[in-house]
């Protein structure tokens, strides 16, 4: 399959939203930025957050909603970028609110019953209005944060720890109706399907979907209209297929090991837009169907 490339020089993407005007709004964690970049590869920053910007989805209120990790120390080597620990900086993570139009952001929420967020990383919204959100935690010289998933409503009024712990959970979404929740595992390569009993309630239900053989890691995700979930894969560089009706699952390579985020966009949502994170591209391929549409945003 073939890749156009939509820009480079990106520092780290990751989030990308692919919006009803053809552009596509994502993160630079490397840079601190919600970025736009338009069809023609034209690059402009919409907000300078700090820290990490991670994962990002537009909400009920048309407004972006960014999970900041709090940062990155950062290894620089043949022209490309890795994410390595804890930041001397580090001040811890949040979830923030972004006006597209303005830029103007505010921080909704730093911490659940007392704990601060350690390392948020992407970010799902439900039909209700609510997102689930993973929190990935950061690592540190000999020790690394315990962490999970949590729920929390648009207002800032609410957030409840949902499931924990996880080993470095990372890319997150919901299937179709909405009764299943699919969260993956970074270290492990491992992606859970949770049973939802309602909305930011997980049931005691969970199964594991069968992924590729050989060493990887899981990253970020997203559902396509059939139900698939493909999940950007590190070490190997690409896209796995997995099926949660138990189908075979499929592998799609990319040019960069640290492939970490897939959105789909364009007409009939037949585009899938990739993230090329150590190199800075943002990468657009025609995807074998359509995407699955996403709430408050492909409405």
């Amino acid at each position: 399959m073939g890749f156009q490339t939509i820009t480079r020089g990106l520092r780290f993407p990751e989030g990308p939203i692919a919006m009803p005007d053809g552009s596509v709004v994502l993160v630079e964690i490397g840079r601190g930025t919600l970025t736009r970049v338009k069809s023609n590869g034209i690059v402009e920053v919409i907000a300078e957050l700090g820290g990490g910007p991670n994962g990002a989805a537009i909400g009920p209120d048309d407004k972006c909603y960014v999970c900041n990790n709090g940062g990155f120390k950062w290894i620089e080597r043949n022209g490309r970028l890795f994410p390595s620990e804890q930041p001397d900086d580090y001040r811890g993570g949040s979830i923030q609110r972004v006006d597209l139009n303005t830029g103007k952001f505010e921080t909704l929420y730093e911490s659940c019953d007392g704990r601060k967020l350690c390392g948020p990383n992407d970010i799902v919204f439900d039909k209700s209005g609510g997102f689930w959100f993973t929190d990935h935690g950061k690592t540190r010289a000999r020790e690394r944060d315990r962490t999970g998933v949590f729920y929390a409503r648009a207002d800032g009024n609410r957030i409840t720890e949902a499931i924990f712990p996880l080993e470095g959970p990372n890319g997150i979404g919901l299937s179709r109706d909405e009764t299943e929740l699919y969260v993956a595992e970074t270290v492990p390569g491992r992606l859970w399907a949770y049973k939802l009993a309602a909305p930011g309630q997980v049931a005691a239900e969970r199964r594991l979907l069968q992924g590729i053989s050989g060493f990887y890691m899981y990253d970020s995700l997203a559902v396509d209209a059939a139900g698939n979930v493909c999940v950007a894969t590190l070490i190997n560089g690409g896209i796995s297929i997995l099926s949660p009706v138990g189908a075979p699952t499929r592998f799609i390579s990319v040019p960069d090991p640290l492939t970490t985020n897939i959105c789909f966009g364009g007409p009939d949502l037949r585009t899938a837009y990739i993230t090329a994170s150590s190199v800075g591209d943002l990468l657009a391929m025609e995807w074998e169907g359509p995407g699955q549409p996403l709430n408050f945003l492909n409405r």
